[in-house]
């Protein structure tokens, strides 16, 4: 039979509590777990990409000793010494190895997309021979002729099952087409965010 006066003292048990002023055990794994997967990042970077990162020398070194690594269980090992490496730095520290990363990622988000739009207009080139003629207006410097040989070689591929020869060299033609219009591109916008303030 329960006892009616058991709890009934008079306090609460929340009153002896003390309050709890550091992060909870998940909340410092969660941190471990994002430190570790940044550390990851960094060492699957390019090598001349990492050495820009502003990190310490010792955290540089953990990181380009693990890109040298290729036993799996060494580079594991490795890994989690990076990760125990990161977890030493400052907050600053992180948060700016963490906006050049972002950087990385924004940066080639738009290199893929403006490959993507170099796709497009080879596709067009290739299904309408409109696109040629627009092509040509755009850039009269272009060797119509020498391009029109190509994509006439190059549908000739697709439809023959060859090697796309003369399809990549479309694409490398456009591509370095390109390089200069969207720095015009950029120039334009500037020029026009200047006139309107």
């Amino acid at each position: 039979m329960p006892n009616a006066n058991r709890g009934s003292v008079g306090f609460q048990s929340s009153e002896f509590e003390q309050p709890y002023d550091r992060p909870s055990k998940s909340q410092l794994k969660r941190e471990m777990t994002a430190l570790q997967k940044l550390g990851q990042v960094l060492v699957d970077a390019p090598r001349d990409r990492v050495r820009k990162v502003p990190m310490p020398e010792d955290v540089l070194e953990a990181i380009l000793e693990c890109q040298q690594i290729s036993s799996h269980e060494g580079r594991r090992r490795q890994l989690q010494y990076v990760g125990k490496k990161m977890r030493t730095l400052a907050d600053t520290e992180v948060a700016a190895i963490q906006q050049v990363v972002d950087s990385w990622r924004g940066a080639s988000k738009a290199e893929a997309a403006a490959l993507h739009r170099v796709e497009r207009q080879r596709d067009r080139l290739l299904a309408d021979d409109e696109a040629l003629t627009e092509l040509r207006s755009e850039h009269p410097e272009l060797d119509i002729q020498h391009l029109r040989t190509l994509i006439r070689n190059a549908r000739k591929e697709l439809a023959e099952t060859k090697p796309p020869k003369a399809y990549r060299e479309i694409f490398q033609i456009l591509k370095s087409l390109r390089v200069p219009s969207s720095a015009t591109d950029s120039d334009e916008t500037h020029e026009k965010n200047e006139d309107e303030s």
